[in-house]
């Protein structure tokens, strides 16, 4: 096998999904109207719902949903099992499950006003489901959201070479917004201003690296080069008193993520939010052009950089140190999240992408072809592990994706560069829109109840601050282990709601139904292997040895896993009943459009 091969299934894997499958269900059963209006127009408030290109939106939606996750995971997963296993999920989980739950996520909420899933959930399923829905997704919300600001924070205290571009990714974000919304610039012109100056601020960043270097070393000086928090990290040294120091610079540099999260979080949605996602998205699709381009164009110029030097099947059960046996099934369908299926992409779609779409007619190809898109960038990551780079996930990533760029006749050391960049800018914009969505959520939970939780600055401060919390604890290394499980279980809900409202509505369900069902099932299982995992490979072994702290934190994390398992089994009971109610009745009579949600 080698890359010019892989890029090909990819590429067609792409346009027939896109072209005899997606289209054909936006045609036949979502019956998709550009006359139709959508929530975005309807209640257009400048800071949540705004009329949208479709061209930004495209690059906005893409940029918030492809994180860590179709990296990290398609890289483990080839680690675990070889290749073929990671390529066949990749491909059969975008093309028949993944562009399904983002794209269908977003059609249920541009018909239903702009509400996002829980808000649906408590009109079609019934209120409890609503309450376990708002409890599952802001945990969810939280556990990520501090895992970001943790992963961030590391980077940015050890990589001095990526604040500059960091910085300036900020500041023409920022400045793009002005140029298209207040100066009505044209798209164009204005986006390669402000993606040049980033792009360059990100190449030149060694220039700056002796400045932040010093602003760092002077922060630990603070202290006496001691840390502030010492915890123990499972991550490190298989379990056995590996610690982890968080250090005043670490503490710096995630309250000005915070910092930035919370900008994001309360700006209008086009002031910051939206223009430095886009500037993000450019540079992102810079380095897959021009790595799966590389890779291809390696098989034949440059055949060392291209050829396949993991096996393609390594096991059914493979040891994953202590972390326990991982069986192929289930655990290869939530190790790799993104990129085949990601329940982040189905929650952020509702809430956010929703309520820009300006034009019905936008929802394929914002919400089924950014999907697609991000199936390109898990391949591009399984490539680059699949020839051999070495390191870890981040490093294996920027290594292999470095030679591909290479090819090109870049530099290898700029090459690589970029392709660093590329991954810290794919970190960085989603961290801002995850306390965006936490925001959201938290006010729609307790804003009833808690009446002061309405004010976006308070919500936004609360998630942001519960997040800063588990970073300073280090406990955020043992719910992370959690997160492929809870994420994949996140989209079989989204999911379940979808064919609920198509039965609803008297549209066909099947395309959404039966994805479903096997991503139910499997998550469940899932979740039911790690708590096991955890169970005897980390909390039992942490209590004989002594290790309070550590048997607590992996304690609560089995407690987690088990009410995991317990709310998705009344959500699946609540709604299984709702979708059988529905499914007897006629359909709905059709409403004049300007009426519809």
């Amino acid at each position: 096998m080698n890359a010019l091969i892989a890029v090909i299934l990819g590429a067609v894997t792409v346009y027939l999904t896109y072209t005899r499958y997606a289209r054909r269900i936006d045609r036949n059963v979502i019956q998709s109207d550009p006359k139709r209006a959508t929530p975005a127009t309807l209640y257009m408030d400048g800071v949540d719902f705004m009329p949208t290109n479709r061209n930004i939106l495209f690059g906005y939606h893409f940029k918030s949903i492809a994180a860590a996750g179709p990296i990290v995971g398609a890289i483990v997963a080839a680690t675990l099992w070889g290749w073929l296993p990671a390529m066949l999920w990749l491909i059969g989980g975008v093309a028949f499950i993944g562009w399904v739950s983002d794209y269908s996520a977003i059609v249920m909420s541009v018909r239903n006003e702009g509400h996002s899933l829980s808000a649906v959930a408590h009109r079609l399923v019934s209120p409890r489901t609503r309450t376990i829905l708002f409890l599952f997704i802001f945990f969810y919300l939280l556990l990520v959201a501090g895992a970001f600001v943790g992963i961030m924070a590391q980077v940015m205290e050890s990589q001095p070479r990526t604040h500059l571009g960091m910085i300036l990714l900020v500041v023409m974000g920022l400045l793009l917004g002005q140029m298209l919304y207040r100066w009505r610039v044209g798209l164009i012109p204005a986006t390669i201003v402000t993606v040049g100056v980033t792009l360059a601020a990100i190449m030149m960043g060694g220039a700056s690296e002796g400045f932040f270097k010093g602003l760092n070393d002077a922060l630990n000086s603070l202290t006496g080069g001691s840390p502030l928090v010492t915890y123990f990290d499972p991550t490190l040294a298989n379990f056995k008193g590996a610690e982890a120091k968080i250090m005043p610079s670490l503490l710096f540099w995630a309250v000005v993520i915070s910092l930035f999260c919370y900008a994001g979080s309360v700006l209008p949605i086009w002031r910051m939010a939206q223009p430095v996602v886009y500037v993000g998205f450019w540079i992102t699709a810079l380095a897959m052009l021009l790595g799966l381009g590389g890779a291809a164009l390696g098989t034949i110029t440059k055949p060392e950089v291209a050829q396949f030097q993991i096996p393609m099947f390594k096991g059914w059960n493979p040891q994953m140190g202590p972390a326990g046996v991982m069986p192929l099934w289930p655990m290869l369908f939530v190790t790799i999240a993104c990129g085949a299926i990601s329940g982040w992409h189905a929650l952020f779609g509702s809430v956010g992408t929703a309520r820009q779409i300006e034009n019905e007619a936008d929802m394929l190809p914002v919400g089924a072809g950014s999907m697609l898109a991000e199936f390109l960038l898990g391949l591009l990551a399984l490539l680059a592990i699949s020839v051999g780079a070495k390191g870890s996930p981040v490093a294996a990533f920027a290594n292999g994706l470095g030679g591909f760029i290479s090819v090109w006749g870049f530099p290898v050391q700029y090459a690589v560069s970029l392709a660093f960049a590329a991954f810290i800018v794919i970190v960085l914009v989603v961290t801002q829109l995850l306390f965006r969505v936490m925001r959201v959520t938290l006010t729609e939970w307790l804003g009833e109840i808690i009446p002061p939780l309405r004010n976006q600055h308070l919500s936004s401060f609360i998630s942001i601050a519960l997040a800063i919390l588990l970073v300073m604890t280090g406990t955020w290394i043992y719910l992370w282990q959690l997160f492929g499980a809870a994420n994949q279980l996140m989209a079989a809900l989204s999911l379940l709601l979808v064919t609920i409202w198509l039965a609803s509505v008297g549209k066909n369900w099947i395309y959404a139904g039966i994805p479903m069902i096997l991503m139910y099932v499997t998550t469940v299982a899932s979740v039911l292997v790690t708590a096991y995992n955890l169970y005897f490979n980390v909390y039992l072994p942490n209590l004989e040895a002594g290790r309070m702290l550590p048997s607590i934190g992996s304690g609560l994390m089995v407690l987690m896993a088990v009410l995991l398992v317990f709310a998705a089994v009344l959500i699946g009971i609540d709604g299984f009943r709702a979708f059988f109610k529905y499914l007897g009745r006629p359909a709905p009579s059709a409403r004049p459009a300007a009426a519809r949600g």
